[in-house]
């Protein structure tokens, strides 16, 4: 496994009594002994003979020692304050009882309890078990921001789970089954990556070692007759490459894997419910492990709240997913539209049940068809456009490259140039595979690209100052109705094989939702002129969502094998295909003369691509649309390398390789 170092101790400073440890140790002790003192002098006081201080200081240094083994032996320095609870308490309670049931026989044994009231020790048990629950209850509720966090019991549960993850979700799952009146599951242990958290306890449950002693800790647990059957993630920043190894562990042992949802996703439902206690299967996104992007909600809300907003290509995933995230913006008005019937209805009835207030229509119109772009215009108004209209399906499009200029080029015109006279702004939804493209595909997005540059940098239209355009650009969608998750999952219900294109090919993902977030990040950005670098610097620049590390699409696949409980190679083939048409082994977000500028929202990058001026570019552009209309393939490829030079067409001939099967 390739779990990260774990976070060493200090030198000399064993797991369970780290610094951590032997302060809260040092604080205890240090009670123990006030505790005697302040019973001595209290119970002297009331007697009317106030004692000078520290004059039973050989008793208070044995009451402190004795203190300090008991402590130790019941394990109280193991409890994490920031967690503390009725559990602690209880352990609180017996672990003073136990010491002045020790240090009495002790004391009688050394001084004979000479000037040592038996009375005081009626005033010190009650005293010392409140100095030492009094910080504790203070510091969680400090943290809580409450006090009722403190009552909590523990319930005996069904199904024996270890959790990965010490921390903040994995302290709320376990209270919350503890609370519950009818749980699922007994947690048994914990594992994590700080070895300053290995040995202490949270709720009184023991975190057993670090991510890589999984093996070791489930053989203890076993002899023990305490065996998980279940592993459950409970921290949301381990990495994607953390859960690949957790889950190549689990499918090694024969455990299952899991994980909660986000923390606020169980704090919303009722404690008795037993909501904010499922797990879920881990699932592809979860393999990408991509930390959570700070956002400027405000800036999103501003760009959408209270404006008319038109989606093209609203049936598909960016488009719906669109719609979804700004209709939660309060836009004045929604225009979803699309060519697809079925697509169109599906999200319009989606807005109707999760939105019903919300003014909207739904638009069957082909963005390659310019008067009822127009139309559209005229009726909505729409004050900002998401254009995610676009034909994306690589070899399909590799072969019908005529109805690739009409659609990614020639819509994306039409748009734009709406856009452009009636002064809206309009983002472009545009994608990785037109950065030195080899397919029709990116090589169409590129020169979409490149108009909605041309707009920006000199627009056409002198007299819609309103006018702006947008470009973003990114990788794959996991789950979109073209990428490969969804093709892996039918073949692996149909038995396999799971087919892929070649073992070293590699792709960029994103989850639809962060996509569509980063999506309108980056328009927010990009609505104000110079809030990059300077005024107007942005225009004519492509934003640029930073997609992580690229995935090997064979790695993808034999983790999708173990996700459904299988063995790769013996019970899932795994086969090579060879590349299609237009594909690259690599895709690259950035070319290779583009300068590349951090902006102020995390997770968007500005890239300052080549820019043609509109003069230049139109006419080639009115000769390409004669072309693919006239369905002149030849004269359609040939424009487009001389728009989009790095372009090279893959022939239909090489459309496949001999399939062979993963040594």
């Amino acid at each position: 496994m390739n779990f990260p170092a774990p976070k060493s101790s200090p030198p000399g400073v064993r797991p369970g009594l780290n610094r951590r440890s032997a302060t809260v140790a040092a604080h205890d002790v240090f009670m123990a002994a006030i505790s005697f003192e302040a019973s001595v002098q209290l119970r002297y006081l009331l007697e009317g003979s106030l004692q000078e201080l520290g004059f039973m200081w050989p008793g208070m240094a044995l009451f402190g020692v004795v203190s300090a083994v008991v402590f130790w032996a019941v394990g109280l320095y193991r409890g994490i304050w920031h967690y503390a609870s009725m559990n602690d308490l209880l352990t609180i309670l017996k672990a003073v009882t136990l010491a002045v049931l020790v240090f009495v026989p002790l004391m009688f044994m050394v001084t004979r309890l000479d000037m040592y009231p038996r009375s005081a020790l009626l005033i010190n048990w009650p005293l010392l078990v409140a100095l030492l629950i009094g910080p504790r209850i203070v510091y969680r509720a400090f943290r809580a921001g409450t006090f009722s966090v403190i009552f909590e019991r523990q319930r005996q549960n069904l199904v024996p789970v270890l959790l990965a993850g010490a921390g903040d979700q994995a302290e709320t799952f376990i209270r919350d089954l503890m609370r519950s009146k009818s749980p699922s599951y007994q947690v048994v242990g914990l594992i994590d990556d700080n070895a300053y958290r290995i040995g202490r306890d949270i709720h009184g449950v023991r975190v057993l070692g670090h991510l890589d002693d999984l093996d070791v800790v489930m053989e203890s647990l076993a002899k023990l007759g305490r065996k998980p059957q279940r592993l459950v993630i409970t921290n949301d920043s381990f990495g994607g490459s953390v859960v690949a190894d957790l889950l190549e562990a689990a499918d090694r042992i024969g455990m299952e894997l899991s994980r909660l949802p986000k923390l606020t996703d169980f704090r919303r439902g009722h404690a008795d419910t037993g909501h904010n206690t499922e797990v879920r299967p881990v699932e592809v996104a979860d393999l990408l492990g991509r930390p959570q992007k700070v956002l400027d909600r405000d800036a999103m809300r501003d760009l959408v709240a209270n404006r008319r907003i038109l989606i093209t290509g609203a049936g598909g995933t960016i488009g719906s997913e669109l719609a979804r995230q700004i209709a939660a913006l309060d836009p004045a008005h929604l225009v979803l539209m699309d060519n697809g019937e079925f697509n169109l209805y599906t999200v319009d009835m989606e807005m109707a049940n999760d939105c019903p207030h919300l003014s909207r229509v739904a638009v069957l119109g082909d963005v390659r068809d310019s008067e009822r772009i127009d139309v559209v215009f005229e009726n909505e108004g729409p004050e900002l456009v998401f254009h995610a209209a676009a034909l994306k399906h690589v070899p399909l499009v590799e072969s019908n490259p005529n109805e690739a200029v009409l659609t990614n080029l020639v819509g994306t015109r039409n748009v734009a140039d709406a856009c452009n006279r009636n002064g809206a702004v309009m983002v472009l939804i545009s994608t990785d595979k037109a950065v030195n493209p080899t397919s029709v595909m990116g090589a169409t997005k590129r020169m979409a690209e490149m108009y909605c540059q041309a707009l920006s940098v000199a627009p056409i239209s002198t007299e819609m100052p309103g006018a702006r355009f947008v470009t973003v650009r990114f990788g794959n969608v996991l789950g979109s109705t073209g990428s490969v998750v969804p093709l892996f999952q039918r073949q692996l219900e149909a038995g396999g094989p799971l087919t892929v294109t070649d073992p070293a090919v590699t792709r960029y993902f994103m989850t639809t939702r962060e996509a569509v977030e980063l999506v309108l990040q980056a328009s927010a950005l990009g609505r104000h002129p110079g809030v990059v670098a300077g005024p107007g610097s942005e225009r004519g620049r492509i934003f640029v969502l930073d997609m992580g590390e690229p995935v090997r699409i064979d790695d993808l696949a034999r983790q999708m094998v173990r996700l459904a409980g299988l063995q790769p190679e013996e019970d899932i083939q795994i086969v090579y295909t060879g590349l299609r048409p237009g594909e690259k082994l690599h895709e690259e977000l950035f070319h290779e003369m583009e300068s590349t500028i951090p902006t102020a929202a995390p997770g968007v990058l500005l890239a300052a691509p080549r820019v043609v001026s509109g003069s230049t570019i139109v006419p080639i552009l009115d000769k390409l649309e004669r072309a693919a209309r006239n369905r002149d393939t030849e004269q359609c490829l040939n424009l487009i390398r001389f728009l989009v030079p790095e372009y090279q067409h893959t022939p239909s001939a090489t459309i496949a390789a001999p399939a062979r099967a993963i040594n």
